[in-house]
């Protein structure tokens, strides 16, 4: 089965709901549905993480990145550390433990490092846009950070299902928008985030990356998502741009009121390493 057909297959599984997820994913998954029930309080939620150490793990570590703690961490109960972060942040980290349980499913070495710095960009994404948010476009920074979480949901299923079909590997740039009747990408990106609850809200921002014209100083979710999509340090093994197009992507900078974005940047270093290693360790 060459690419084109295995992209076939995969689509058409996915229009009709046909997703493929590892056991303990869809188990995850059920705290993500659970999150999204408005009865659902601080107590339930935080007796639903207990109940998987990957998540109460990485909820705690998040809660006390510099990010969120600026009186240097030491939480280490699960009740206070969703206090902190609250619901948006949460449903950012079980996504974010949903994604490892994807990579940790592969066995092929070659898959398992695109996979690795595929979630290397999309913390480094998350981080950069919780960041734009709070000091930039002043919108909602939980938001903005899951939004950078899920926003290539749609490679890592097209990379979990590589084992099964190798061919997906192939690097070869391939026509297939005609053949697929639309974009491959695309539509395979609205099934899995559809699977996993994401917000109408931040399926737009995610599509945006591709058909968007996005607003410089960023405005929106749409342009805060777009410029740390270009800003991030590690870049996508999915991106097929030019080397030199990423770099110059990288030195953007513009005023922003009585600062500039590498003022801001700069300022905020430790912050976004911290939330960076607290999403990615």
């Amino acid at each position: 089965m060459n690419k084109l057909e295995a992209l076939k297959k995969i689509v058409a599984e996915a229009k009709v709901g046909e997703l493929t997820f590892p056991t303990n994913v869809h188990a995850t998954l059920k705290i993500q549905e659970a999150l999204n029930d408005p009865e659902c309080g601080i107590e339930t939620a935080a007796t639903l993480v207990m109940q998987d150490p990957l998540v109460a793990t990485r909820v705690i570590g998040i809660a006390n990145s510099i990010a969120y703690s600026r009186f240097g961490g030491g939480i280490t109960n699960v009740r206070t550390a969703i206090r902190i972060l609250g619901f948006n942040t949460l449903r950012s980290v079980v996504i974010a433990v949903a994604i490892k349980q994807l990579h940790q499913a592969v066995k092929n070495t070659q898959i398992k490092e695109r996979m690795e710095q595929l979630w290397q960009h999309c913390a480094h994404v998350a981080a950069m846009a919780h960041l734009l948010a709070r000091h930039v476009s002043n919108i909602d920074p939980e938001t903005a950070l899951f939004a950078g979480v899920v926003h290539e949901v749609g490679g890592f299923y097209l990379l979990s299902r590589a084992e099964e079909l190798p061919s997906l590997l192939d690097d070869t740039p391939c026509e297939t928008a005609d053949a697929l009747d639309g974009d491959y990408d695309i539509c395979l990106c609205r099934a899995v985030l559809r699977q996993l609850l994401v917000p109408k809200r931040v399926v737009s921002a995610i599509e945006s990356l591709r058909y968007g014209t996005p607003t410089l100083p960023p405005e929106s979710l749409d342009d805060t998502l777009f410029l740390a999509n270009e800003l991030a340090d590690v870049v996508s093994p999915l991106d097929h741009r030019e080397e030199s197009a990423i770099e110059q992507a990288a030195e953007l900078d513009f005023t922003v009121k009585d600062s500039t974005l590498r003022h801001i940047l700069n300022e905020s270093t430790d912050d976004l390493h911290s939330l960076i290693a607290s999403l990615t360790h």
